[in-house]
C-alpha cells in the first residue's frame, strides 16, 4: 500500500483548498467546494476566500449572504459556518443529534429533566411569526415555562440544535457589525430541510464523505469525525469503500481518497498564503501535522491568524493601530521574508483597515505597505 508522507499530505491538502493556486471559480461554487468556511468570527470567511481565490472582492460575499445563496447556521462541530443554502438544508438534519448531544454535554447538569420536544415547540411557535429574534429575546419569550435553566444554557438549546437557524444580514457582511439575529431555516431560505433517509447505507453521510475528502483528503475516519463532528460515519465509510482509494500515512493511519482527485508532487512549490483565524485547512483534520507542528497546535484553536510558507503554519500575523504584524515561529530566509513582505502588501491593500506599516517581528525596523503592490501569486 502506498504511503504518503507529511510533505505530500500537505501539497494535496493545498491544491484542494485552493491554497497551492488561487482558485479562479465563482464565491458561492467556492464555498460549496469548501464544505463551508468557519465563521463565528464574520470577517474571517472574507479572509478565507481572498487567500483561496484569484479577483475576489467582499461585495461578491455580501451579495450571496444577501441573496440567501449562502447562509451562517450552527453545523459542524456545533460551530457557526458559511455554508452554501444548499448544504445547510441537506445536511442539517444529519447533524441534528450531534448538535443536541453537544448542547448537553455542555450544560449537562443545568438542562437535566428538560423535554427537548417541548422546549423546540415553544421556540417555533415563538418564532411562527417570521420575526428575526435575537438569543436574548426568544429566551425572554420562553423562560417563564422553563425558570430554571440559565439563559445562556436555554439560549444555545434553542438557537444552536433544537430550531435550525439562519443568522441573518447584516450580521457577516463586510465592514458591518451587527449583532445576531435569527430565523429559522425554513423561512429563511424558504426551503424545506431535507429529511434524513432510512437507508442502512447512509447516503447523506456518504455524500459528507466525499465532498470531504474533494476538499481535505486524503484522510482518515477520525479526520473526517474531527471536521464534521458526527461519529466517524461508519456505515458511510463502509458503503463507499469501494469506490474509493486507500494509503497509508508514515504513522501507519489508513487515509481515504477518492481516486481522481488531486495529489500534487510533494516537491511542488508553495506560496504564502495568510490563513485567518479557525481556518479548516488546519481546523479540518484530527491529525493536523501535515499542516502545523505540534508544538504550534494550541494557535488552531485560540483564534490565532496564521501564515503558512512552503504550505505550513511558519507565523502569526495581527492588526492593529494601523500595523500588520507578523511574527514569524521560526527563523525565515531571505527569500521567504520577501515572499511574507509581498503578501502582506497585497493583504494590507484588501483589507481596507488604513494599515500604513507592515512589521515581520524579525526585523529591527518597519517596512512601509505604501507603493504599488506587486503581482498576486
Amino acid at each position: 500500500m502506498t504511503v504518503l508522507d507529511t510533505r505530500a499530505l500537505n501539497r494535496a491538502t493545498l491544491a484542494r483548498q485552493h491554497l497551492l493556486t488561487r482558485g479562479d471559480i465563482p464565491v458561492v461554487e467556492a464555498v460549496a467546494h469548501l464544505c463551508g468556511l468557519q465563521a463565528q468570527e464574520p470577517r474571517e470567511p472574507f479572509i478565507g476566500l481572498w487567500s483561496r481565490l484569484s479577483g475576489f472582492e467582499p461585495g461578491q460575499l455580501d451579495t450571496a449572504l444577501t441573496g440567501r445563496a449562502v447562509v451562517r447556521t450552527h453545523l459542524m462541530r456545533r460551530t457557526v459556518h458559511l455554508v452554501t443554502s444548499d448544504d445547510a438544508l441537506a445536511w442539517r438534519a444529519r447533524h441534528d443529534v450531534m448538535l443536541r448531544g453537544r448542547v448537553l454535554g455542555t450544560y449537562r447538569r443545568e438542562l437535566a429533566g428538560i423535554d427537548l420536544d417541548e422546549v423546540a415547540a415553544a421556540g417555533r411557535a415563538v418564532l411562527a411569526d417570521r420575526r428575526p429574534r435575537t438569543m436574548s429575546e426568544l429566551v425572554r419569550a420562553v423562560e417563564d415555562r422553563w425558570p430554571g435553566p440559565p439563559r445562556r444554557a436555554l439560549g444555545e438549546l434553542l438557537v444552536a440544535a433544537l430550531v435550525p437557524m439562519a443568522q441573518l444580514p447584516p450580521r457577516g457582511l463586510w465592514h458591518r457589525t451587527a449583532g445576531v439575529r435569527n430565523l429559522p431555516l425554513t423561512v429563511w431560505l424558504e426551503r424545506d430541510i431535507a429529511p434524513l433517509p432510512t437507508d442502512d447505507g447512509d447516503p447523506v453521510g456518504q455524500r459528507l464523505l466525499r465532498r470531504y475528502l474533494a476538499a481535505y483528503g486524503p484522510a482518515a475516519s477520525a479526520d473526517l469525525r474531527a471536521w464534521c463532528g458526527l461519529a466517524g460515519l461508519p456505515a458511510a465509510v463502509k458503503a463507499a469503500r469501494d469506490e474509493l482509494v486507500v494509503f497509508r500515512d508514515e504513522r501507519g493511519r489508513e487515509l481515504l481518497d477518492l481516486p481522481d482527485a488531486p495529489r500534487p508532487d510533494p516537491d511542488t512549490p508553495a506560496p504564502v498564503r495568510f490563513l485567518p483565524a479557525f481556518d479548516n485547512a488546519i481546523l479540518g483534520y484530527h491529525d493536523r501535522s501535515r499542516v502545523i507542528d505540534a508544538a504550534h497546535l494550541g494557535l488552531s484553536v485560540a483564534g490565532h491568524r496564521t501564515v503558512l510558507v512552503d504550505g505550513r503554519v511558519t507565523a502569526t500575523w495581527t492588526v492593529r493601530d494601523h500595523q500588520l504584524r507578523v511574527s514569524p515561529l521560526r527563523p525565515l530566509t531571505a527569500p521567504e521574508q520577501e515572499a511574507v513582505r509581498a503578501e502582506a502588501q497585497d493583504l494590507s491593500a484588501f483589507l481596507d483597515e488604513g494599515i500604513e506599516h507592515v512589521r515581520l517581528d524579525t526585523e529591527d525596523r518597519t517596512w512601509s505597505g505604501r507603493g504599488p503592490a506587486p503581482a498576486r501569486r
